[in-house]
């Protein structure tokens, strides 16, 4: 009776754990993007399952019980379990049959990993590495100003061919090059991670200001897709151990740190675009293509999580103010609002 009772809990513990919306979370994202194992279990949904269940036990509930997976085990139990019936008389000459297929596949398979080219992560790993190196030169203010602009240019131009590269590896090219064809595809990437990138980066390399402030994302964007990498290829390596370790564990485990900082940083560029607009490099167009792309981050799933908390935050800090001493710009903002929540 103890033990049932002891039971009863963890059960209701995990159906709430199965029935919580984590799309809508963003730390699930963060923590999924996180999570180091290798591509083919990333889609079984006992992995899933797993795996949400530690997230549930680190942020909502630390008293769930989570068990250990048991995929690997179970895998190679099933693996092992025909070997015992065949050992017959016959099983050396089966044996020495079969070991020469092993030890060929696994040649093969050893020599096709060093002569593979450079896949998918490894090419966005390079271009992050290269948009890390251009961003810090351009950030320093002992660099001169030739050539920190045009490091600034080349960071946006290396994120933007980045996350170009990424759209096309996950979604393709259109179906068609005609109108419904276009909509639909567009519609599919619109709210992605990817395009709202592309987006962004494109936005500052056709303007004419430099706004360094700019390179805060961007770099953001590119330590966080590096130290992935790096734990995900590099765990065993004597000089990652060494020097890597520490720096990427601190990205990974500030990723929420740092994805209000990006939110932050690109909400406060808005601000800067509208002061701009009193300057002779002002440019209207891009300050309302940009204004455009706040309203998407707001609206998007992959970024709705951090921008929804800042505007909040700054709602509450900067109604009280209107309210008392301009409360003639109340109709102008509700008509802002109207639009942004369109």
């Amino acid at each position: 009776m103890g033990e049932q009772g002891d039971d009863d809990p963890q059960k209701i513990k995990r159906i709430a754990a199965a029935a919580y919306d984590y799309e809508n979370d963003p730390r699930w994202v963060s923590y999924w993007e996180n999570v180091l194992i290798p591509p083919n279990m990333a889609n079984l949904p006992d992995v899933m399952g797993h795996f949400k269940r530690k997230f549930y036990k680190r942020y909502i509930d630390p008293d769930l019980v989570v068990e250990p997976m048991s995929i690997s085990s179970s895998g190679a139990s099933s693996s092992q379990t025909p070997v015992p019936t065949k050992r017959p008389s016959s099983s050396p000459s089966s044996d020495n049959t079969s070991r020469p297929r092993d030890t060929g596949s696994s040649s093969q398979s050893a020599r096709d990993a060093t002569t593979r080219p450079f896949d998918r992560r490894s090419i966005h790993f390079s271009v992050n590495s290269w948009v890390i190196l251009v961003s810090l030169v351009s950030i320093l203010p002992i660099v001169p100003k030739h050539i920190s602009d045009k490091t600034y240019r080349l960071a946006l131009l290396g994120t933007a061919c980045s996350s170009f590269y990424s759209l096309y590896t996950a979604h393709g090219k259109p179906r068609a090059w005609n109108l419904p064809a276009l909509q639909s595809y567009f519609q599919g990437i619109l709210g992605t991670k990817e395009f709202v990138r592309l987006i962004y980066c494109l936005t500052f390399i056709t303007s004419q200001l430099h706004l360094k402030f700019a390179l805060i994302p961007v770099l953001i964007w590119a330590l966080e897709h590096a130290a992935r990498f790096l734990r995900r290829n590099f765990s065993h390596s004597t000089l990652y151990r060494k020097y890597l370790e520490d720096p990427c564990l601190l990205i990974d485990s500030n990723a929420s740190t740092l994805g209000i900082m990006s939110s932050h940083s690109e909400i406060s560029l808005g601000f800067l675009l509208i002061l701009s607009l009193l300057s002779w490099q002002r440019s209207i167009i891009h300050t309302f293509m940009y204004w455009q792309l706040l309203k998407l981050m707001y609206h998007s799933p992959a970024t709705a999580g951090y921008h929804q908390s800042a505007w909040t935050k700054i709602s509450s800090i900067v109604n009280p103010y209107l309210n008392q001493y301009a409360p003639f710009l109340s109709r102008p903002i509700g008509a802002v609002q109207r639009w942004w929540f369109r």
